[in-house]
């Protein structure tokens, strides 16, 4: 059957059988996350990735990386990350990740990209991924691309 038992069957299509359900069910496959994000006594916050990252990185190339959360209108908070690879650069790239990876293990592909097209690259955690709070949803999955795009352009 494809790889599906007759118990994930019945749990994709009857618990609950709503379409909105039954396609947040086959979109969003948030992994484990593989990252957290530490904040010190003077408000600073830090990345700090798990080995689940895969990716072997510099100092300098995580001092180049800007971690933080904002709050969506659903309520979620929503983890943020602002990778400064072109200090000079006019363009920033707002970056919408896949369905299943998280900030953590887009980190490094980020600074490769932002380092070879010469711009700065911002991106987002869906509600539910890595650090984020709330569950992944197609309603959500709006408010976090909303509330990204709104804290993007005040940076």
């Amino acid at each position: 059957m494809n790889g599906f038992s007759i118990g994930e069957l019945c749990w994709l299509f009857c618990c609950p059988p709503c379409p909105s359900r039954i396609a947040a069910k086959l979109a969003f496959l948030p992994p484990e996350p593989t990252y957290s994000v530490q904040t010190d006594a003077n408000g600073t916050t830090t990345l700090h990735l798990t080995e689940r990252a895969d990716w072997q990185y510099s100092q300098r190339e995580l001092d180049a990386v800007e971690v933080f959360d904002t709050r969506t209108s659903r309520g979620n908070r929503v983890g943020c990350m602002f990778v400064r690879c072109a200090p000079n650069s006019r363009y920033t790239l707002l970056f919408s990740h896949g369905n299943a990876v998280d900030l953590g293990q887009m980190c490094g592909f980020y600074i490769g990209l932002g380092s070879r097209i010469n711009c700065n690259i911002f991106s987002y955690d869906y509600s539910g991924y890595g650090v984020s709070s709330g569950k992944p949803s197609e309603k959500n999955l709006y408010a976090d691309i909303e509330a990204a795009w709104q804290v993007l352009r005040t940076k």
